[in-house]
C-alpha cells in the first residue's frame, strides 16, 4: 500500500480515472434525474441519493469480480496458434464494448441527439422507480468499470477512483450536470479517451502490450489543450461582454440576416481555402439587411450624424426684398423653411412655403406675423431615437439643431431619419452623395454619411465614436489636416482618393476596390 501512495504514476492514473468516471457517470446521473421526475417532489432527492449509492455498490462489486477474472491467465483455447485466457477475453470484449459505447455516444453528441424527460401527469411509486434505477445502474456501470480496468492495474486505485467520483456526483450533482451541458467539448474529449482506452484493451486482449505511460501522456496532453481552449473561449466571452449589449445584439441580428463585412468575408474565404461556389443565397436581400441595420443603429447615433448641415440649409430672410424671397422659394423644392432676420442665427420661426408665398403676394414682402410657427430646437448630442419623438410632436415641422453655445448647426426632418434607415432620398436639386462609377468604383461627396458608406462598401471601422460622421471628417482624421487633391489612403481593401478640394473643405472623393492583398493604411 505504501508503494502505491509513493508512486507518481498511480496518482496520475487516479486523477485521470476520477475525471473519466465522473464524465461517464453523467449519463447515469441524467437518467436517474429523469426517473426521479416521476416521483413526487419531496421524494426526488432521496431517490437520486439511493440511485447513486446503488451505482457505487454495483461498480465496486463489478470491479471485484472483473479484477479477479483478469487474473486468470491460464490459456483456455488457441486461435491460429495464439492462446486466449480468461483475462484476454475480458480485456478483448471489454475493449470492444468501450469502442461501441464511445462511438455510439459520439454519434449522438455530433448529431445533436439529447436525452430528454417526457412530461408525466401521474407520479410513479417509489419502489418501481428505484427498481428501474437499479437496472440502469447495472447498464451504466459496465463502461465505468471496464474503463477502470483499462486505465490502472491496482484494484485499490480503481475502487478509490469509483468512490471519489460517486462522492463528487452525490455532493455536486446539479452543478456538475450544468457544467457538462454547458461544455459539450469536454464530454466529446472524454468519449475520445474511451476510444483510446478501448483500443488499448483490444490490443492487450490480442497480446500486444501498450505501456500505460503512453496512454497517460496522450490524455494529459489532450486535457492541457482543452484547458487552453476553454480559457480562450472564456477570454473571448469576456471581451465580447465589454461591447455594449445593443451592439452585440445588432451584430448578431445582422449576422442572422446574412450580413458580412468585407473583412469577415475575406476571413471566411481564407479559412475555407477560397470562395464557396455552392454557398446558399442569403435569405434577406441586401436592401432588407441595410434597412434592418439602419434601424438597429438609430439608438447609438446622435442627431448630428443625420442632420442637414448649416451650409446646406435653405432659409429666407425677412429683411430681403419680397421678389428675392419669392425666387428662393420657387427655386427650392422644400415645403418648410426657417424664417430668420439678418442671419441664420436669428431664427424668428419656421413656416410652410405656401404661407410664405401667400404673405409675399399679399404684402409684397415678408413680415413677422401669424404665418410663423414656434421653432423647435434640440441639442446636437441628442440621440436619433429621441429625436423621432420630437418630430412626432412637431406635427410635420422641421427641427433646428443647436450646439452647446446656441449656434445653429443644422436641421432635421422626418426624411433625414428615413434616409438613416433606408438610404438617400435626394430632392430635385440634389444628387446622390454615393454614386456608383463602374465596377468596384464610386464617386462620393465629402458630406456623405459614414454609416451609409460602410453599408454600401461592406466595411467597418470608418465610424469611430463621435469623432466624424461624414467622409470628409473621416479623411481629416486620417490625414490630420486638409489633404491636397490626389491624396490617398486605404481602408479594408478600398482606396480613398481626394478628387475635389477647395481651401475650406473636401468636396468629392473617388473610392476604388483594390485587388486582393492591398495594404490597409486606414
Amino acid at each position: 500500500m505504501l508503494e502505491l501512495l509513493t508512486d507518481p504514476a498511480v496518482w496520475v492514473g487516479l486523477a485521470t480515472l476520477v475525471v473519466l468516471e465522473i464524465v461517464l457517470g453523467i449519463d447515469n446521473l441524467i437518467f436517474i434525474a429523469i426517473l426521479a421526475e416521476k416521483l413526487p417532489p419531496h421524494q426526488r432527492d432521496r431517490a437520486r441519493v439511493i440511485g447513486l449509492s446503488l451505482a457505487l455498490i454495483m461498480r465496486l462489486g463489478l470491479l471485484s469480480v472483473i479484477s479477479w477474472l483478469v487474473t486468470l491467465t491460464s490459456p483456455l483455447f488457441h486461435v491460429f496458434g495464439h492462446p486466449f485466457s480468461g483475462r484476454d477475453l475480458i480485456l478483448l470484449f471489454g475493449g470492444l464494448f468501450l469502442l461501441f459505447k464511445a462511438t455510439s455516444e459520439l454519434h449522438e453528441r455530433l448529431e445533436g441527439v439529447q436525452h430528454q424527460a417526457t412530461a408525466t401527469v401521474a407520479y410513479s411509486s417509489f419502489s418501481l422507480v428505484v427498481a428501474q434505477i437499479v437496472v440502469l445502474d447495472a447498464v451504466f456501470s459496465l463502461d465505468a468499470v471496464i474503463t477502470a480496468v483499462g486505465m490502472v492495474d491496482q484494484l485499490p486505485v480503481m475502487m478509490a477512483a469509483v468512490v471519489i467520483s460517486i462522492g463528487v456526483m452525490l455532493l455536486a450533482s446539479k452543478p456538475l450536470t450544468r457544467f457538462v451541458n454547458a461544455h459539450p467539448t469536454v464530454v466529446v474529449l472524454c468519449l475520445s479517451f474511451l476510444l483510446m482506452i478501448g483500443l488499448s484493451l483490444v490490443a492487450e486482449g490480442l497480446g500486444f502490450h501498450l505501456p500505460k505511460g503512453y496512454l497517460y501522456a496522450a490524455i494529459g496532453f489532450s486535457i492541457l489543450i482543452e484547458f487552453f481552449n476553454q480559457l480562450a473561449n472564456r477570454n473571448a466571452a469576456k471581451h465580447e461582454a465589454r461591447l455594449p449589449l445593443r451592439q452585440r445584439t445588432a451584430e448578431r441580428v445582422l449576422s442572422l440576416l446574412g450580413h458580412r463585412t468585407t473583412a469577415q468575408a475575406t476571413q471566411a474565404a481564407t479559412a475555407g481555402g477560397g470562395a464557396e461556389p455552392d454557398a446558399p443565397e442569403p435569405a434577406f436581400a441586401a436592401e432588407e439587411r441595410h434597412m434592418v441595420g439602419g434601424v438597429l443603429r438609430l439608438a447609438e447615433r446622435n442627431v448630428r450624424s443625420i442632420m442637414t448641415l448649416r451650409s446646406n440649409i435653405s432659409w429666407v430672410d425677412v429683411d430681403d426684398d419680397g421678389a428675392v424671397n419669392r425666387r428662393k422659394l420657387l427655386a427650392a423644392p422644400h415645403g418648410m423653411y426657417p424664417v430668420c432676420q439678418g442671419s441664420l442665427d436669428q431664427v424668428l420661426g419656421v413656416a410652410r412655403a405656401k404661407d410664405l408665398l401667400g404673405a409675399i403676394e399679399e404684402r409684397g414682402r415678408l413680415e413677422p406675423n401669424g404665418y410663423l410657427r414656434q421653432p423647435v430646437f434640440v441639442p446636437e448630442s441628442m440621440l436619433v431615437i429621441d429625436v423621432i419623438g420630437v418630430l412626432r410632436s412637431a406635427k410635420g415641422q422641421l427641427v433646428l439643431v443647436n450646439d452647446e453655445d446656441g449656434t445653429l448647426k443644422g436641421i432635421v426632418t422626418p426624411i433625414d431619419v428615413l434616409e438613416a434607415i433606408a438610404g438617400e432620398f435626394p430632392d430635385e436639386d440634389e444628387q446622390l452623395e454615393i454614386q456608383p462609377a463602374g465596377d468596384g468604383r464610386w464617386r462620393v461627396a465629402g458630406t456623405a454619411d459614414l454609416h451609409q458608406l460602410e453599408s454600401t462598401l461592406g466595411v467597418d471601422g470608418l465610424v469611430q465614436g463621435s469623432e466624424a460622421y461624414s467622409l470628409a471628417g473621416y479623411l481629416l482624421r486620417v490625414f490630420g489636416e486638409l489633404p491636397a487633391r490626389g491624396a490617398s489612403t486605404v481602408h479594408q481593401g478600398y482606396a480613398f482618393t481626394v478628387d475635389e478640394v477647395d481651401p475650406q473643405r473636401i468636396k468629392t472623393v473617388r473610392i476604388e476596390r483594390l485587388p486582393e492583398g492591398g495594404d490597409d493604411n486606414g
